[in-house]
């Protein structure tokens, strides 16, 4: 696999692109560079103000333009090279003053004039869909508004404006992202008087704060990284990412400042990326295409090709079982939903590098879906479609046409990101086709009936099994080649690479994953994806921080998967990050001497150790309890918690007003965000006894301890509540269903599927798309409001039973009573339940020790139950009362 000929020039491009606006960060952390005086005792600053900055009105605008030039001078010792002979397709001049200069072409994007520096003017503007004459106003703006300057000045959250269904009602702006470096803490937004400075100069020197560990940690990418320019902008990435998440890109005039400095900045690189190869590969002359970017004659036209990729069929894939997979369930479940990562992945990389183009163009990545921004040319669909060839010959080769990722195109004009009000807004008719063009490729899974279907494979289908090793014990379909751990039971090669990959995940020393074009040993997965070959590894320093590999181009990424260990710690650890690994449950000493919690369960000899990975037959024990009697009690089960985001779809096509690229992609990445810091480092913190199957995008699947996995869903719903600014249309549904561990992981995976879809149907049936934001639980699908006071109401129960040790007979008798509640409506007779709680606490109270009580005693305690249980809990809620009586049922069992 040869690198493409124009991969090195587009890294350069998006670079550039990448960091026009790196004097936003310079300028308001008051650099002290730009300060220094020449001889004739003129600033940097000021001299950059006449090269780069526009005037109007007898002042210089934009004055971050200036420090843009002042910041890449300062930083270059850590960045590639900037300047030489080779900077194709800037002047390969050494002069850093030369107009066509990468300094030159991101510093001018406000006062642009040669061609590369329209490129990259002409990305700034769509990527935020100004209009001519709003973008004129914009460029005249000063940095300050009628309440705030540009340093005083906090991101606004997206989440609080999105409207679905109450269009008309106003938006408040009560919250904001804190000035902070990117942590599980800092995702969250607060109330703007939470995070506020006082005054400018707080401001500034909590600007200057940032400034300065991005600047020190910009120091972590290996020197080496450099001169693979993909891979260190990959580390960049992150970085960037890491320190620029809450600056707000835009602050002029009335702008609203609600998109980061790191969101424009990817967009405007994928799309600076695009539009030079579209006009490169035509061979356009520079001057007439300059000209045309300025007039904006030329926004009509079609340069760019939106390139979707959709991983399908991810339920069959992760849970595919045959007659092995009970032993090492888990291990196998955190695999293969690694494995639907690693291929989105790898898929998104080998379709950059076929198309020769960097990290950056790669917008979204989560949840098994891919967004790419790619030049729209004959060649470039001519490549795509190469390349999908190869995604279906490796996928029936390896599922057999069960699964596969799937590539969607859509063409794009510069006109068509413009983010004119109302829902004839041009953005919003572009992200309509987006989801139909997605929603369209699903239905077309690896095109077996196309003229340019894959090669067929199944002529020799019989004939790869071995009489001797027969079919796959994980997957019950593939032939099988390997030894199940040295046994005389037999597995496919790609299901011990799941199974290796499962235990690699949860080891300590495996926290980096290489992506390399040859394979390199020791941590290395054997199946090659897409003509890559993957490695687990952890030790930066005995491999020289992988330097030798990088430097030979073999290296094609680097990534971290470690989870946060610090929820304010800064999520940077040198290299680039991606979110696709998910907390596993340990042991820790105390837990290892519980012999009365685990005593019963078949285990290795050195399986129950500290920091070894509990197994779901230990996670079903955790919930049980020693009561007052000294006996064990509460039932061995599992929780499967599986859940999404309501109405994704219409909240990107819809539901923000002016809509732009950068906020598509903001919304996307903090959605995302969730599920993939916020969520394993609450269990870390708070839930060590959960599995993440999945967590991504807008989805998550987990399994835990009945109990505690209660609970889990019960903070999960509280804190995406606080984290969408308590914006009452932004919510999840899930569902919760009780299992054993010994269930078929495909069972397990059906039975999840299914309380979640009982979720999704709660709500008025003439308006589906305002059902959800509910849960299933023990059957019984609610609103989440209701599941809470069920949940409360559980918990009171559970005080009044241990304070007149109420018998387990009669809380039994109390679920017939919610049922019968339940279906008053179609069995009018039922409406007795009310009578025959009454007759049945009354014979209660008259048994020991209550038959002691005075008469008054007993009837006040029966007024007390009635209220609390009939009035407050079966006849509010009918048979949706079963959740509360459930939670404390099975708590109670021995």
């Amino acid at each position: 696999m040869q690198a493409h000929e124009l991969l090195e020039p587009a890294c350069r491009v998006a670079l550039a692109a990448y960091l026009h606006d790196l004097g936003k960060f310079a300028e308001r952390a008051r650099i002290e560079e730009a300060e220094k005086k020449d001889a004739e005792g003129n600033s940097r600053a000021e001299i950059g103000k006449q090269l780069y900055c526009p005037q109007f009105d007898g002042r210089y605008t934009h004055v971050h333009a200036a420090y843009t030039a002042i910041a890449f001078d300062l930083l270059e010792r850590h960045l590639p090279e900037l300047v030489g002979a080779d900077m194709a397709p800037f002047r390969p001049w050494s002069d850093r003053d030369a107009d066509d200069s990468l300094i030159n072409a991101a510093a001018r994007h406000h006062k642009p004039d040669t061609f590369l520096q329209w490129i990259i003017a002409t990305a700034d503007r769509v990527a935020s869909g100004f209009e001519r004459e709003e973008f004129e106003a914009y460029n005249r703006a000063p940095d300050t508004n009628s309440n705030t300057n540009h340093y005083t000045a906090r991101q606004l959250t997206l989440f609080e404006q999105v409207r679905l269904f109450d269009v008309g009602q106003s938006q408040s702006h009560a919250w904001r992202y804190p000035l902070k470096a990117l942590s599980p803490q800092a995702i969250f937004p607060v109330e703007e008087k939470a995070c506020a400075p006082k005054n400018s100069d707080a401001a500034k020197a909590e600007y200057r704060g940032l400034w300065q560990a991005f600047s020190a940690r910009l120091e972590d990418i290996p020197p080496a990284h450099r001169a693979n320019l993909p891979l260190w902008l990959d580390h960049f990435d992150t970085l960037w990412q890491c320190y620029t998440q809450a600056i707000p890109a835009a602050t002029a005039g009335n702008t609203k400042p609600e998109v980061s400095l790191y969101d424009h900045s990817r967009t405007t690189a994928a799309l600076a990326a695009a539009l030079w190869r579209v006009h490169h590969d035509r061979g356009d002359d520079p001057v007439a295409t300059a000209q045309a970017l300025r007039l904006r004659s030329d926004w009509d036209e079609d340069k760019f090709l939106l390139v979707q990729g959709d991983f399908s069929g991810i339920q069959d894939f992760i849970f595919a079982t045959g007659g092995e997979t009970q032993k090492r369930a888990a291990k196998l479940l955190r695999g293969r939903s690694f494995y639907v990562s690693l291929l989105t992945e790898c898929a998104a990389l080998r379709v950059l590098e076929a198309l020769g183009l960097p990290p950056t163009s790669q917008i979204i990545n989560a949840a098994g879906r891919f967004l790419i921004v790619a030049p729209n040319s004959p060649a470039v669909l001519e490549t795509l479609a190469e390349v999908q060839r190869e995604f279906d010959q490796w996928f029936l080769q390896h599922s057999f046409g069960q699964t596969g990722i799937g590539l969607a195109m859509l063409p794009a004009s510069c006109n068509d990101f413009r983010h004119d009000a109302g829902d004839a807004s041009p953005f919003r008719n572009l992200m309509r086709r987006l989801f139909e063009n997605q929603e369209e490729s699903k239905l077309r899974r690896l095109g077996l009936c196309s003229e340019a279907a894959p090669e067929p494979i199944f002529g020799n289908f019989l004939d790869a099994f071995s009489p001797d090793k027969g079919a796959c014990a994980v997957d019950g379909r593939s032939p099988a080649t390997e030894s199940l751990d040295g046994t005389d039971r037999f597995i496919s090669l790609l299901a011990a690479d799941q199974i290796a990959a499962g235990g690699w995940l949860a080891s300590d020393d495996k926290q980096r994953l290489l992506i390399t074009r040859a394979p390199i040993g020791h941590g290395a997965l054997r199946v090659p994806i897409f003509g890559y070959h993957a490695a687990f590894t952890g030790s930066e320093e005995a491999s020289g921080r992988f330097g030798a590999l990088a430097r030979s181009g073999e290296l094609r990424r680097a990534w971290d998967l470690s989870l946060p260990a610090d929820p304010a710690a800064p999520l940077w650890a040198g290299y680039a990050r991606r979110a696709v690994n998910g907390h596993v449950p340990r042991f820790d000493e105390a837990s290892v001497q519980e012999d009365w919690r685990y005593g019963g369960i078949e285990e290795g000899d050195d399986e129950r150790r500290p920091g070894a990975v509990k197994t779901l037959n230990h996670l079903a024990c955790e919930d049980r309890r020693v009561n007052e009697r000294g006996r064990v009690v509460g039932v061995e089960a599992l929780m499967t918690l599986k859940g999404d985001v309501d109405n994704l779809g219409l909240i990107f096509q819809r539901g923000l007003q002016n809509y732009s690229f950068a906020k598509m992609a903001a919304l996307s990445r903090q959605m995302n965000a969730f599920f993939t810091i916020h969520l394993p480092a609450l269990c870390r913190e708070r839930f060590p006894n959960t599995y993440t199957v999945f967590a991504g995008g807008d989805d998550f699947f987990l399994i835990g301890p009945w109990q505690q996995t209660l609970m889990l869903a019960r903070q999960m719903r509280t804190d995406f509540t606080r984290y969408v600014a308590d914006n009452p249309e932004l919510h999840f549904s899930a569902g919760l269903s009780m299992t054993k561990p010994g269930l078929p992981i495909r069972d397990l995976g059906a039975l999840a599927e299914k309380t979640l879809e009982d979720a999704k149907a709660v709500g008025p049936k003439e308006a589906p798309a305002k059902c959800k934001n509910a849960v299933t639980a023990f059957g019984q699908a609610v609103p989440w409001t209701r599941f809470e006071h069920l949940l409360v109401q559980a918990e009171a129960l559970a005080a009044k039973t241990a304070e007149l040790t109420l018998p387990t007979g009669y809380l039994y008798a109390l679920l017939s009573y919610a049922d019968m509640a339940g279906t008053i409506n179609q069995h009018p007779e039922n409406a007795l339940w009310h009578s025959h709680f009454a007759y049945r606490t009354a014979r209660l109270l008259e048994r020991q020790p209550m038959k002691r009580m005075r008469p008054e005693q007993r009837r006040a305690l029966h007024g007390e139950l009635a209220q609390l249980i009939a009035d407050q809990g079966i006849c509010k809620h009918g048979a949706d009362y079963r959740i509360a009586l459930f939670t404390l049922l099975y708590q109670l069992r021995d």
